[in-house]
C-alpha cells in the first residue's frame, strides 16, 4: 500500500510483568491513533490450544507476531505499538528485538523504545488488578502468575542498564508512582514523536488497577 508523507512509527515499550505496559500502551493509542499490539494477544490466543512454554506455542507467537509485523510494516497504517517483557541477560531476546526493528526499517519506519520500571511491591499489586485479569486470561490464575512473576525477577534482567539501550529516540519512566496518562504524554507532530513534559504524580492510580 502507498504510504502518505509520514514515515510510520513503531513504538516498543517494554519492561517487566505487571510494570504497566499494556495499560501505558492503551493510553499511547487513545492518544496517538496508532494501534496496540500488547504481548498477551498471542499468547493467550495460542494458549488455547498449547502452553506458551511449550515448542509449539513458543513457535506460534512468533510466527503470528511476525506475520502482523510484515504485514503492518507494510501497509498504510501510521503505525504500532508493541509490548515486550525484555530478558537483558537473553541474547535471544536481543536478536528478537533486532529482527522486529529490521522488519519495519526495511520500510523506513521510525522507531521509539520506551522502557517502564516500578518498584517490584507496586507490581505484585498490579498483577491482581482487575483490567489486568480482564485483558489477559491466562494471567488469571493469580498463584501461578505471582510465582511466575517472582521467579523470573530473580531468573532474568527485565530492565536495561544505563547507557544499556543506544537508540536515539529512547526513554526510560520509572512509573511506580505515574498515571498511565502520565506515561502516555506523546504527542505526534510533522512525523516526529515528542515525549512531552511528565505531569506530576497523581494520588490516584486506578486506571492500573
Amino acid at each position: 500500500m502507498k504510504r502518505g508523507v509520514e514515515n510510520m512509527k513503531l513504538v516498543i515499550i517494554l519492561g517487566p510483568q505487571a510494570v504497566g505496559k499494556m495499560t501505558v500502551g492503551e493510553e499511547l493509542s487513545e492518544q496517538t491513533g496508532l494501534k496496540l499490539f500488547h504481548n498477551h494477544m498471542t499468547i493467550d490466543l495460542v494458549s488455547n490450544f498449547f502452553g506458551y512454554g511449550s515448542e509449539s506455542g513458543q513457535r506460534l507467537v512468533k510466527l503470528f507476531r511476525k506475520e502482523i509485523f510484515e504485514e503492518v510494516a507494510k501497509s498504510d497504517l501510521p503505525g504500532l505499538i508493541f509490548t515486550f517483557v525484555w530478558a537483558f541477560n537473553e541474547q535471544s531476546d536481543w536478536d528478537y528485538i533486532s529482527n522486529v526493528c529490521d522488519i519495519f526499517k526495511k520500510h523506513n519506519s521510525e522507531i521509539y523504545f520506551v522502557e517502564l520500571e516500578a518498584e517490584f511491591s507496586e507490581r505484585l499489586d498490579r498483577n491482581k488488578s482487575p483490567h489486568r485479569l480482564e485483558c489477559k486470561p491466562t494471567k488469571r490464575n493469580l498463584e501461578w502468575s505471582e510465582k511466575e512473576l517472582i521467579s523470573s525477577a530473580k531468573k532474568y534482567r527485565l530492565n536495561s542498564l544505563p547507557g544499556e539501550i543506544k537508540e536515539a529516540n529512547y526513554l526510560r519512566i520509572d512509573n511506580t508512582s505515574l498515571s498511565p496518562e502520565e506515561v502516555a504524554k506523546i504527542k505526534i507532530k510533522k512525523s516526529t514523536y515528542y515525549i512531552c513534559t511528565l505531569l506530576y504524580f497523581k494520588s490516584n492510580l486506578s486506571l492500573y488497577h
